[in-house]
């Protein structure tokens, strides 16, 4: 039988947060960053507000922070976007359920909604990988390029929580990588879909840990030679 509780998503996730139910699956030896679709069509609330959303005010300046550690220790830091062609065909089945101005299958490559967040420090030594579909491993390098650098732990952040986050994480998972959330550095459109995906992510998936313990560990980890 299904469990039925009063709780808030929120409440659910700060429960298990307080009591974790099970062993992390901790970081390995080689970490990498995989920022998901951190685009002005989900990031700029004043320019394209039927689309973008903001959970932590600080999100990019997180997000900032991991990649200069990444880099620090000559792992590697991808930055994904979502972008398809001008007739929106390469978009397939996912992009049939409506055709607006503010649609997914609209978003054109190299156009503003494409365009990854100006506040974002993008180096020109990391990888930028343009995806159609939700996971950010699903037809494109990422598997290829992080088993070329040895990577055995990948830390995700970006947007949604609840889609394009979520489906990353559970392909990676699946793929045998360590799964790593700073639950800082992700965001949704709403709070409960965001707080129940970090609780089902936390349970099953992925170590969602507070940006500054991710900071902490990439910290000791070692430098590739």
């Amino acid at each position: 039988m299904m469990i039925e509780s009063g709780q808030t998503a929120r409440a659910l996730y700060a429960a298990l947060k307080a009591g974790p139910a099970r062993k992390r699956f901790g970081f390995g030896k080689r970490a990498a960053l995989v920022n998901v679709d951190p685009q002005r069509a989900y990031t700029d609330v004043a320019a394209f507000p039927a689309t973008a959303y903001e959970t932590d005010p600080q999100q990019t300046a997180h997000m900032n922070a991991l990649a200069s550690a990444c880099r620090a220790k000559r792992f590697p830091v991808i930055w994904t976007y979502v972008a398809y062609a001008e007739d929106g065909a390469d978009c397939g089945v996912w992009g049939t359920r409506s055709d607006t101005p503010d649609s997914l299958q609209n978003i054109r490559d190299g156009s503003p909604r494409a365009s990854l967040d100006p506040r974002l420090e993008v180096a020109s030594g990391d990888a930028v990988l343009r995806k159609r579909m939700a996971s950010a491993f699903f037809e494109t390098n990422l598997r290829s390029l992080l088993t070329f650098h040895r990577v055995d732990t990948v830390i995700v952040t970006g947007g949604s929580t609840s889609g394009c986050v979520r489906a990353t994480v559970v392909e990676g998972l699946s793929c045998g990588f360590r799964m790593i959330v700073p639950e800082e550095c992700v965001a949704d459109r709403h709070e409960s879909p965001h707080f129940a995906n970090l609780y089902d992510m936390a349970i099953k998936y992925a170590d969602v840990l507070p940006v500054a313990e991710v900071l902490a560990a990439l910290e000791v980890m070692p430098t590739p030679g």
